[in-house]
């Protein structure tokens, strides 16, 4: 029994931990093939059903959460110094907001999605990105401006006053964007 317990929570260990190599996507599909949690496969399915480029996607989970499923923003500080609310509502891989995705799993039907979970986190930003392209235009394989719209929303991106927070954030999700486009090229990856 004793050996059961530690098995199981050894496996949970593995699930929860950030990959080692977030920068060589190979790396993190290696390190992410479990059965029932593995990350190239999750990230190719997502490719098939909305179009959008497994580099992009991986991209943009870089830069939003650096692959850490509880990710969540700094707490303001009341005072100064006492922990206080959080900048916002957004979570886990995705840095998706409440209001966001509820709106997704209304949309799609995927009622028991969760943000901390990568399958379903990347299948989410998939499915944002798609509609940045049907509602903006923006193709699906332009990193920078996808993840403009996903930072802004997209309202905010066809305003067209970009923050330079993101402007920074959509630059450097195009430039892992083409590192890891490289990288899946040259692994082999499906």
């Amino acid at each position: 029994m004793r050996c059961v317990l530690i098995v199981v929570l050894l496996l949970l260990a593995g699930c929860a931990s950030v990959p080692r190599q977030t920068q060589n996507a190979c790396a993190i599909f290696e390190q992410r093939d479990g059965l029932f949690d593995n990350w190239r496969r999750a990230a190719y399915r997502a490719e098939r059903e909305y179009g959008v480029p497994v580099p992009v996607l991986m991209a943009t989970i870089y830069t939003e959460s650096g692959f850490r499923h509880n990710a969540r923003p700094p707490r303001t500080r009341l005072l100064g110094f006492i922990p206080w609310k959080r900048q916002s509502s957004a979570l886990g891989f995705s840095q998706a907001l409440d209001g966001t995705w509820a709106q997704y799993k209304r949309v799609t039907g995927r009622w028991a999605a969760s943000r901390t979970d990568f399958s379903d986190a990347i299948r989410f930003i998939a499915w944002y990105h798609a509609e940045s392209n049907r509602k903006n235009g923006i193709a699906l394989n332009d990193t920078y401006r996808l993840y403009i719209a996903y930072y802004h929303g997209h309202a905010g991106y066809s305003r067209g006053n970009w923050s330079g927070t993101a402007k920074a954030g959509a630059k450097r999700a195009a430039n892992m964007a083409a590192g890891y486009s490289r990288q899946l090229k040259n692994c082999g990856a499906w």
